[in-house]
């Protein structure tokens, strides 16, 4: 008997088998069956008898086979198939196959990717892994400080045992105690003084990632968001205790943003502390007490190439100025003002290219004026020059020219803007001022160009409020803003009086909703309290009490200033079957909720004398001269 005549291959066909352009799930595979050997028993002394092993030379021909129909032309399509028969590919790049396996090698039995499979026996394996990878990189570069080759295999490991890390964000209520607990957490905070900038970066990442507001908030009930949000608390005293904030800030001078890696850790920085201020802003007066971080937004801002980066130095700085009056004061004594405006002078004659440099533009003026709530503040503004700058924009008519009437009403509100006042008039900020609160337009723009934002008109009654209550009596300044009330046959007078009219009736409609509901209180038994009455006259300021006290006040002061401004102005409200005594009605309400000011500090005391009145003060002097019994008026 010829044996190899018994085990000869049989001849393939002549031509190569062809799939369909669908091929269905049987018949694949029924192809991986005609293709794959038969198991080989295996024994000591090699294959059984009468039997051998099918090799793969002796199935050439069938590699040739058309195979075309793989999603997207994945190679690894086929080479990942597993012995039940199913596939694994379907079009995964190279990257998102290595970060698969990151995952893969970070949970161990389980699979990482779904939060679900977290648990704490998989999460302690995780950190335990961790905590391996920096020790022996750590005695790896210790023992061979001068030959990178023989630590970068442990670097390598512990890149990936840090990116490992990443799910704990999806599971805090288990991972972020045990990551304190276990000291895990200083270990990685140890990490930011590393000497490889790329494992700084690596941490960065993670921290940012774990830190996020929104860490685990998926698909909660209120319990278990408020359980997540006292794991985020312990996780960030953690990272307070082992100086993180000190150590971040140190790490912005040492990355290079011209590197892209380097300019991503920057924004995870920025990032860190916009989540970890969001969660406590108190924290916002530590962060600038005990690191360099104002100085460094303050350089960062001044780039003349804008980017991401650039615009969150301009975001973080308003959080940190917001409501801060230690970070304010601090923001003066590194020349921040000065900053502010040399940045904003740019958009003088230009407006932002795009929406980002808008945000950019915007947080820069909102940090401007959030300082500008302090006396000392306005004190370096007018140093600066600061009044000047801003009616130098408000004349350009561009984007820029909305936040400068802004800044302009902050700088000068308060007694403390008084210089301020006197500075605006002597800069010629009237005519533009006035310009802009008439909407009228230059010859170059259209005429049926549209009117001032009620923004900007809110703030122009701030600024027109301020001039009056603070440039003095009989003064040059004072009689050049008398005058332009008179210009145009009282025009200003009658825009005065139609924004009071819009005012009245959204107040209108305001006191009839807050009227209903005391109404259903009352019905129901209820006693309305002095917290409900606080909310309510809140919401009648934002519904019009506010710009309708505003508009009074300036009213009253060009009423018992000027006689001809004032005998038009009772012959514009009897019109309206109004008198002079509505105006005094919305004074006293205004007097009635005002509060006094705080006491001068020592040096004003001495001398009481120059003191300036206070805002209550001159509410009652107003009221007692537009008194109908006082005034020979023919209400």
């Amino acid at each position: 008997m010829d044996i190899d005549k018994l085990f000869k291959v049989p001849k393939l066909p002549a031509g190569k088998r062809k799939l369909p352009d669908n091929p269905s799930l049987d018949l694949l595979k029924k192809i991986k069956m005609d293709t794959e050997a038969p198991p080989v028993p295996s024994s000591s002394n090699g294959p059984a008898k009468g039997k051998r092993a099918v090799t793969m030379e002796e199935v050439d021909e069938d590699e040739d086979m058309d195979r075309d129909f793989a999603p997207g032309g994945d190679a690894g399509y086929f080479a990942e198939e597993d012995d039940e028969g199913r596939f694994f590919g379907g079009g995964l790049t190279s990257e998102q196959k290595e970060i698969l396996n990151i995952f893969d090698n970070a949970g161990g039995e389980g699979n990482q990717d779904d939060p679900d499979a977290l648990s704490i026996t998989s999460i302690r394996r995780m950190l335990l892994r961790f905590e391996r990878a920096v020790n022996k990189n750590q005695d790896h570069r210790s023992k061979y400080p001068g030959d990178p080759t023989k630590f970068i295999d442990s670097e390598a490991d512990l890149d990936s045992a840090i990116k490992a890390l990443l799910p704990l964000a999806q599971a805090p209520v288990l991972a972020y105690p045990e990551l304190v607990r276990s000291g895990t957490i200083t270990l990685l905070i140890g990490l930011l003084s590393h000497e490889n900038a790329d494992i700084v970066i690596d941490v960065v990442e993670v921290i940012h990632e774990l830190t996020d507001e929104d860490v685990g908030n998926e698909d909660e009930d209120e319990d278990e968001e408020r359980t997540s949000e006292e794991a985020l608390k312990i996780l960030i005293e953690g990272l307070l205790e082992n100086s993180i904030l000190e150590l971040l800030v140190d790490n912005l001078t040492r990355l290079n943003e011209v590197e892209e890696s380097d300019r991503q850790g920057v924004f995870h920085i920025l990032g860190i502390f916009e989540n970890i201020l969001g969660f406590n802003p108190q924290l916002s007066t530590q962060l600038v007490s005990k690191t360099s971080i104002l100085p460094w937004l303050l350089t960062r801002i001044q780039f003349k190439t804008h980017d991401e980066n650039r615009g969150y130095a301009a975001e973080l700085l308003s959080i940190l100025l917001q409501n801060n009056q230690p970070n304010r004061l601090e923001l003066g004594k590194k020349d921040g003002v000065e900053t502010f405006l040399k940045v904003l002078s740019q958009y003088r004659r230009r407006d932002p290219v795009d929406a980002d440099e808008t945000e950019f533009m915007e947080n820069v003026f909102d940090s401007l004026c959030s300082a500008l709530s302090e006396a000392s503040i306005k004190t370096l503004f007018l140093t600066a020059e600061g009044p000047d700058l801003m009616v130098l924009i408000m004349k350009e008519k561009l984007q820029s020219r909305s936040r400068a009437i802004k800044t302009l009403d902050y700088a000068m509100s308060g007694t403390s803007g008084t210089a301020s006042c006197e500075a605006f008039v002597e800069a010629l900020g009237l005519k533009t001022l006035f310009s802009a609160f008439m909407g009228k337009t230059s010859k170059k723009q259209k005429s049926n160009a549209p009117p001032p934002a009620s923004e900007d008109t809110s703030h122009i009654l701030g600024i027109l409020s301020s001039l009056f209550s603070n440039i003095p009596s009989e003064s040059p300044a004072r009689t050049r803003l008398l005058t332009k009330f008179v210009e145009g046959n009282y025009e200003k007078v009658d825009k005065l009086l139609e924004i009071r009219d819009n005012a009245t009736n959204r107040l209108k409609l305001a006191d009839s909703e807050i009227e209903a509901e005391k109404k259903a209180l009352i019905s129901d038994g209820e006693e309305i309290t002095s917290e409900e009455e606080d909310t309510w006259y809140l919401r009648r300021l934002e519904s019009g009490l506010f710009t309708l006290q505003t508009v009074d006040y300036i009213l009253a002061w060009v009423a018992m200033e000027d006689d001809g401004i004032r005998a038009h102005l009772l012959q514009m409200l009897d019109r309206k079957s109004l008198s002079m005594q509505d105006i005094i009605q919305t004074l006293r309400m205004f007097y009635d909720n005002v509060d006094d000011e705080p006491e001068p500090p020592p040096e004003a005391a001495a001398g009481s004398d120059d003191r300036a009145p206070s805002q209550k003060e001159i509410l009652a002097g107003l009221i007692a001269a537009l008194d109908p019994a006082t005034l020979n008026d023919n209400v």
